[in-house]
């Protein structure tokens, strides 16, 4: 594993992860996290877009997509907004042998969120989601932080393989700082001692 890179785990570990319960709830919903967004946000909902190019993924999400590493992916990275200020940070990686047929038009999303797409879709397949504390050496959370003003010591996030149109692509999720705040922590023994009836999932 890179040093720049997170030490990803199942929902099985991440039980035992010390993350605040309502921070859990929102890593472990296999629900759409546009929609559920949407419904937290009691106003306006938004998809900022950070930009968009070719790059060289991560180690990691290079396995993951069965890339070779240092082969260039498509990367789109946006802002999730709840009444304009950024919830989640999105980063979605997607081969270039991925974009095409009825997958070609992923390249031209813009401001649309991508959950919506994917969810939407009966033949989209995914894979179980992966978790991940990040901290200041961490990629992602240099990623993630780049527009925010506050620095915080950790942020979580997650990610998930999905399969569209037979594709693969890599969405990562990365909760800010907003959606944890006024959170307490709960001890790993309290956190070990609950019954969490939530299964593994995505946006």
């Amino acid at each position: 594993m890179s040093a720049f890179d997170a030490r990803w785990m199942p929902l099985s570990q991440l039980r035992y992860a010390c993350a605040s319960r309502s921070l859990y709830d929102w890593l472990a919903d296999n629900s759409s996290l546009t929609q559920r967004l949407i419904e937290h946000c009691s106003g306006t909902f938004e998809v900022r877009v950070r930009g968009q190019r070719w790059k060289a993924p991560l180690l990691s999400e290079s396995k993951l997509l069965g890339i070779r590493a240092g082969e260039y992916a498509m990367v789109r990275e946006v802002e999730l907004l709840c009444n304009g200020i950024p919830h989640v940070y999105a980063r979605t990686l997607i081969p270039k042998s991925s974009l095409t047929g009825r997958a070609s038009h992923l390249q031209g999303l813009g401001s649309k969120p991508l959950g919506a797409l994917l969810f939407s879709d009966p033949t989209t397949r995914r894979s179980a989601i992966e978790y991940a504390r990040l901290v200041a050496s961490h990629r992602l959370y240099q990623w993630a932080m780049s527009s925010m003003r506050e620095i915080e010591s950790e942020l979580w996030g997650r990610r998930t393989l999905f399969c569209y149109a037979g594709k693969p692509l890599l969405v990562n999720e990365i909760f800010l700082p907003v959606i944890c705040e006024h959170k307490q922590s709960i001890g790993c023994a309290e956190e070990r001692s609950a019954s969490f009836a939530i299964d593994a999932g995505s946006h």
